[in-house]
């Protein structure tokens, strides 16, 4: 099936571009409140599921046993930009189990800034594993690695403990049978598994609830999720969509961004999951799907609905600020979030 258009772009009065896409919307329980898309087909959720792979950090008791700050249990969650705070809280981590930035196998990677780009030239260096913006939850796969008796050597593969009990944690919150047939490498060279959007909804939906986890694991993710509610800039960038909305609504919403148009979400207080899904990889179309699905859902004032029209609603300007068009959510998308909007009031 054609996946339908969730956000277009206008230029004047035609619509330019469209961004075609999946979401789904599900309750602790398995309940599909919105299902736009084909939703049962697997994408790569990417960085969106970093939570789930944080959790043998916590739950191993490696977190404690090595003194882990809430700050720096964020930036086991994060994908960050590779400012100095995000580098400084890799750092720290690594020292306190006795590693350096070597040990790291997510590779090298500048910073997303330019001024932090700058910054590292102008000292006469070049970036390091540190600076990936997946350092944070490599380095919290270490600690795990370190504290279990694991070897360090090789975390990053399929085989290891480690991604193996992240392959059964990933199974267990989504109820999705992850076979060798949907798996690959992700980015920072550790596996990623395909897994339907709906799929990926409920295991954010269960995180939200607690619905059908263990106690222990329920207390794991509350404890992730608070970590980032109260270190946001921790998990994403200065600016950044994921930061902004949390420093916004802190335990509200966990939120999180992964690559090739994914977008994910846990709202506690509705008992929710999200999934979304943009066809063409565009951050631009995830992130305004996003903003439109959480003003349904999240804002509760108009100051919430017109702070998340930043991308939502966003205008297209030329190179001299003139407003030319918008970034907005397409018809049928908006009829479909009116609808959501209407339940969820009765």
């Amino acid at each position: 099936m054609t996946n339908p258009v969730l956000i277009e772009v206008t230029r004047g009065d035609l619509v330019e571009s469209q961004h075609r896409g999946t979401v789904a919307i599900v309750g602790g329980g398995g309940a599909l409140h919105l299902g736009l898309g084909a939703t049962d087909l697997p994408v790569f959720p990417r960085s969106a599921v970093k939570i789930f792979q944080a959790l043998p950090l916590v739950e191993s008791g490696a977190a404690d046993a090595f003194g882990l700050s809430d700050a720096e249990l964020a930036l086991a969650c994060a994908s960050h930009d590779g400012e100095e705070g995000h580098v400084a809280c890799a750092h720290s981590i690594l020292s306190k189990v006795g590693l350096d930035e070597s040990a790291l196998a997510c590779g090298t990677q500048w910073p997303a800034r330019g001024e932090d780009q700058d910054r590292i030239r102008r000292a006469g260096k070049e970036p390091s594993a540190a600076h990936n913006n997946c350092s944070g939850k490599h380095a919290g796969f270490l600690c795990a690695c370190v504290h279990n008796g694991w070897p360090v050597e090789g975390y990053e593969t399929r085989d290891h403990p480690l991604q193996r009990q992240i392959h059964d944690i990933l199974e267990e919150m989504t109820g999705a049978t992850l076979s060798d047939d949907v798996c690959a490498i992700d980015g920072c060279s550790i596996p990623t598994w395909a897994i339907p959007p709906e799929r990926l909804a409920l295991a954010f939906a269960r995180a939200a609830s607690g619905r059908d986890l263990s106690e222990q694991r329920m207390a794991a993710l509350t404890r992730l999720r608070k970590a980032c509610a109260a270190h946001p800039f921790e998990v994403d960038a200065t600016g950044g969509f994921c930061t902004e909305v949390m420093t916004r609504f802190r335990e509200k919403v966990y939120v999180k961004v992964g690559a090739e148009g994914v977008f994910c979400a846990a709202l506690p207080d509705r008992k929710l999951g999200v999934a979304i899904k943009i066809d063409d990889g565009g951050t631009r179309g995830s992130e305004a799907a996003m903003a439109t699905v959480l003003q349904a859902l999240l804002a509760e004032t108009e100051e919430d609905r017109a702070f998340l029209d930043r991308w939502a609603r966003t205008p297209v300007e030329t190179r001299r600020g003139v407003k030319a068009g918008t970034v907005r959510p397409g018809d049928d998308f908006s009829h479909a979030i009116r609808k959501l909007e209407d339940t969820s009031a009765c």
